[in-house]
């Protein structure tokens, strides 16, 4: 029976452990406080929750899913629930820190799948750190400090008026940072890519394959292949691959399990397979890989 994937030594954070006074769905604050109050945040970790940060001043690097980004100002990154981050600042950082749960905009948005329209919640880490441009500085810095002030207020809607906000945020992000080289995508096909992509987070330990997705899209793998070409710029095996890979390096950061282990849960037929795989990829073997991030 292979080993399960799920038990991997990487710490998740739960949005509930982190209230103060009682549990809630939302949570932000000033970022030094937050990391001040919350130290152990700064080695890797995981969130059972969606979590975006603003730097308005500091330096140093953060790393999301193992891909390094220098800390500065007026930049902001935003994550979706088991990402693995960590944080290595220079001197004093500020800014400010939003969580909230999964379930957050359940009751607000009829379509469940709605954040996944904005292009930095696609998991995918150099999608999600944003440069901030001078125009928009100011008036997303304010929306952040409406956050603070409604988030102590006991009013009717409260809980409302932190998602309007909070999608306000998304919406000036999203409409002066997305990028715009791809040509635009129909809905119909949105839809086969967001599928296709859930289809890989479900099955990648068995389904290794286009092919076997795009049976399961009834599309033909060519289709499929044109799409991920077209919309997200690389080959549909290529998705495959790079979730295997970031799953690989998850499992590295256990340090009860050995490299033949790992490549057993990872469903290779052997260790020595694995560890070509991940260094054609990675440029670097499984063992070095994890004395580096030691």
């Amino acid at each position: 029976m292979k080993q399960s994937t799920e038990s991997f030594a990487i710490p998740m954070v739960n949005i509930y452990s982190l209230a103060e006074y009682r549990p809630e769905d939302f949570l932000i604050k000033r970022f030094a406080e937050y990391v001040q109050e919350h130290k152990n945040l700064r080695l890797l970790h995981r969130h059972d929750f969606y979590h975006l940060v603003l730097f308005t001043e500091g330096a140093g690097s953060h790393a999301i899913d193992f891909e390094s980004f220098p800390v500065l100002p007026f930049q902001i990154y935003f994550m979706i629930p088991g990402q693995v981050h960590s944080w290595d600042f220079t001197g004093e950082v500020e800014g400010y820190v939003i969580n909230f749960s999964s379930t957050f905009f359940q009751s607000f948005l009829l379509r469940p799948d709605y954040l996944d329209t904005f292009s930095f919640f696609s998991g995918i880490a150099r999608e999600s750190v944003i440069h901030l441009p001078e125009s928009i500085q100011k008036s997303l810095t304010s929306l952040f400090e409406q956050l603070l002030e409604k988030q102590q207020e006991s009013v009717p809607q409260r809980s409302d008026l932190l998602k309007v906000l909070l999608l306000q945020i998304f919406f000036t992000v999203e409409a002066h940072t997305a990028t715009k080289t791809t040509l635009p995508i129909t809905n119909y096909n949105y839809v086969i890519l967001k599928n296709y992509q859930k289809l890989i987070d479900r099955n990648f330990m068995t389904l290794r394959l286009p092919m076997e997705y795009a049976r399961l899209l009834y599309i033909t793998p060519n289709h499929l292949n044109a799409l991920c070409k077209e919309h997200l710029g690389m080959q549909a095996g290529e998705l495959i691959r790079n979730r295997i890979l970031l799953e690989a390096k998850r499992l590295l950061m256990n340090f009860g399990m050995n490299i033949s282990e790992i490549a057993y849960a990872l469903n290779f037929s052997d260790n020595s397979y694995f560890t070509k795989f991940f260094k054609k990829y990675t440029g670097t073997t499984p063992e070095e890989f994890r004395k580096r991030n030691t």
